[in-house]
């Protein structure tokens, strides 16, 4: 699958990349593109919810009325769940929501939102390139060159710091570098944004 080669201002350079079809055009496979997904995103959860249960409540333990005779529920103390300001009945505790995947899997995660990528003709291939100093408003001016709208994921090949400064107080633009790259910024990307140098680190660290 070949891709045409753009410059930062969004012309043909007049070369075409040529794409591994072993990382950019497999059979994708859903369920493994969600198991990474919900992997990644049960890892940002703290899990430090939390809310009292009886033993954390203090209050008043006399007994609020007589046992029998009153017609109602027979009740102990005001800690109980069912008083306002009482307990949480069931409520939640700190926990680690965190689950393990096997290595295969992931990868085929990535390799089957990347093959999405390719086939929705959702890739834009960039020439290499590096920006002096940190200018917004150039970083700007190449997105809409590039004809991008919506979510972007712009990946580097190594750490670009004033590429980074540039675009991070852009709005769904999102910056990484190939050797970071996961399932869940690329599906969430509606375009991918790929250098030529970081197409080869790509295919370098998912290729067999």
């Amino acid at each position: 699958m070949e891709f045409k080669v753009l410059n930062k201002q969004g012309a043909e350079t007049g070369r075409t990349v040529s794409l591994n079809a072993e990382v950019f055009g497999i059979d994708p496979n859903d369920h493994a593109i969600y198991l990474d997904v919900k992997q990644y995103l049960a890892n940002q959860r703290q899990g430090t919810h939390k809310t009292k249960d009886r033993t954390e409540i203090h209050r008043s333990t006399r007994k609020l009325f007589r046992q029998k005779g009153t017609g109602g529920a027979r009740h102990g103390s005001l800690k109980s769940g069912i008083f306002v300001g009482g307990a949480r009945i069931h409520g939640p505790k700190p926990r680690d929501y965190s689950f393990k995947l096997n290595k295969k899997l992931k990868r085929l995660a990535r390799l089957s939102a990347l093959s999405y990528k390719a086939k929705n003709q959702s890739i834009v291939v960039v020439e290499d390139f590096e920006m002096s100093a940190p200018k917004t408003s150039e970083f700007v001016a190449m997105l809409k060159a590039l004809n991008v709208t919506g979510r972007t994921l712009f990946v580097t090949p190594e750490l670009q710091k004033n590429l980074v400064l540039s675009g991070r107080n852009i709005e769904g633009n999102t910056i990484m570098r190939a050797i970071d790259l996961n399932t869940y910024q690329v599906m969430k990307a509606h375009s991918l944004i790929l250098t030529e140098k970081s197409i080869s680190k790509i295919e370098e660290a998912h290729s067999k």
